[in-house]
Order: C-alpha cells, then sequence, then structure tokens
C-alpha cells in the first residue's frame, strides 16, 4: 500500500470518526461508502435472481457500492439485470457496469489486481461457469491458482451443493 493511498484512507477515517461525534451518521456511511466496492461477477446467459439479490443485500449490509463485471460478447444486457439496476438505483447503491469479453477468471483477476477497494468478490455458482468439479475434486479448484487480493464469495442453489 502506497503512502498516498495510506494518507487518503486516514483522512477519510478521521473525517468520518469527526462527523460521527456530531451525530450525522448518514454522512459517515457516505464518506466510507465511497471507499468500498463489492464486486458482482457474471455471464451473459447466467445472471440468477439469488446471487443478484445477495449482492443488492450485501452492498446494504456492509455499506458498499457495486460493480458488475458483465462478460457478454453482445451489446445488449438481458432484461433480469435491467430490472436489477433499477432495484439498486431504489435502494441508492450506486453501480458501475463493465463489459467484457472473454475468460471470466482471468477478467475477475484483472479487474481486481487493478481496483484496490473492491472488498470481495461474487459469482454465481453453476455448470455454465465451469466451477464445480464433477471429478470428486474440491470446488473451486479451478479458481484456487487466481492468488485474488479479496475474498471470493460463490453463490449456491441447493441443487449444487
Amino acid at each position: 500500500m502506497n503512502m498516498k493511498r495510506l494518507a487518503k484512507q486516514f483522512e477519510d477515517i478521521m473525517a468520518a470518526s469527526t462527523f460521527a461525534e456530531a451525530g450525522d451518521f448518514k454522512t459517515v456511511q457516505q464518506i466510507l461508502k465511497h471507499r468500498r466496492r463489492i464486486l458482482l461477477a457474471i455471464k451473459e446467459g447466467h445472471s440468477d435472481k439469488k446471487t443478484l439479490k445477495y449482492a443488492l443485500n450485501t452492498c446494504k449490509r456492509v455499506v458498499a457500492n457495486l460493480d458488475i463485471l458483465y462478460i457478454s460478447s453482445t451489446e445488449g444486457t438481458n432484461p433480469e439485470l435491467r430490472e436489477f439496476f433499477v432495484e439498486l438505483e431504489k435502494e441508492g447503491i450506486d453501480y458501475n457496469l463493465v463489459r467484457r469479453e472473454g475468460c471470466l477468471a482471468k477478467e475477475i483477476k484483472e479487474y481486481t489486481d487493478s481496483h484496490e477497494e473492491i472488498v470481495f468478490v461474487v459469482i454465481e455458482s453453476s455448470d455454465a461457469l465451469d466451477i464445480n468439479s464433477s471429478k470428486g475434486d474440491k470446488p473451486l479448484e479451478a479458481w484456487q491458482n487466481l492468488n485474488l487480493q479479496c475474498p471470493l464469495v460463490v453463490v449456491t442453489d441447493s441443487t449444487h451443493v
């Protein structure tokens, strides 16, 4: 962590504590929310309402904004994802849609390496994402070598456990 970033974090914390002492907790949340982001990584055609809801609720709980890494070979977004954007706006969660093509794991690694404010990554567990092993190996074995700088949260359906 470089000194400039550390000084900025310290400044934010001190400002937040000043507002907290004055009882202005809404401003405290805004100051702290500015630096925290959750990454929701989904592939085209594989967005699951349970995963989207998990990401939204987590943003509310940990007071964070949301980056959505959408792996797609086409320009449009599916209707379910557009509905999710409306829900995020209604809840007051700032979001940023980042569209990429290619391998989900590679894109997650590149994104988290270049965005230190990511608290953790949320992904859906499905056969389409190729993260469950059918050979009896540990789930997410393909992800173990990524060396992410933050935790990876996998939202599973009971049929995938």
